[in-house]
């Protein structure tokens, strides 16, 4: 199989279908049904991407709202103050490639604004569909979930 090269923001791109890629998914949430909320704090957070990173992954995706059955929702601050210091702090310290976990059109804007690349949008376009334009206008790339 031919690589194909996906561009992602900040100039960045990844190499898709020689191999496979890792992606390590990184919940920021309390209530996390994969991880019970153990990276809730930013400093954890930052530990964990970390040991995924020396496990092998390529990219690291950050979310701060859970989508677990029965979960309650989060208002957009609340998911930003979560996921943006994870960001942030990320990007500074990696060349690890950082996708954001959100349906929220500003959210994800906020996110590539702090350094992440990709957008990785659970709600399939359908909650905000603005989260497209958002992906379009920085050159992040899109995941539509």
């Amino acid at each position: 199989m031919t690589a194909r090269r996906w561009q992602l923001a900040h100039g960045r791109h990844l190499d898709l279908g020689g191999k496979a890629v890792v992606v390590g998914i990184l919940n920021v949430t309390p209530d996390s049904f994969s991880d019970g909320g153990q990276f809730d704090a930013p400093e954890k957070a930052l530990a964990q991407a970390r040991r995924m990173i020396g496990e092998g992954a390529l990219v690291v995706d950050v979310g701060g709202e859970s989508t677990r059955p029965g979960a309650a929702a989060v208002s957009a601050s609340q998911e930003q103050d979560r996921i943006l210091p994870v960001i942030e702090a990320l990007a500074g310290v990696s060349e690890v490639l950082i996708s954001v976990d959100t349906y929220r059109a500003d959210t994800a804007r906020l996110a590539v604004a702090a350094g992440a690349h990709i957008v990785n949008d659970v709600g399939g376009l359908q909650r905000e569909p603005d989260i497209a334009r958002v992906a379009a206008d920085t050159g992040a790339g899109l995941v539509i979930m």
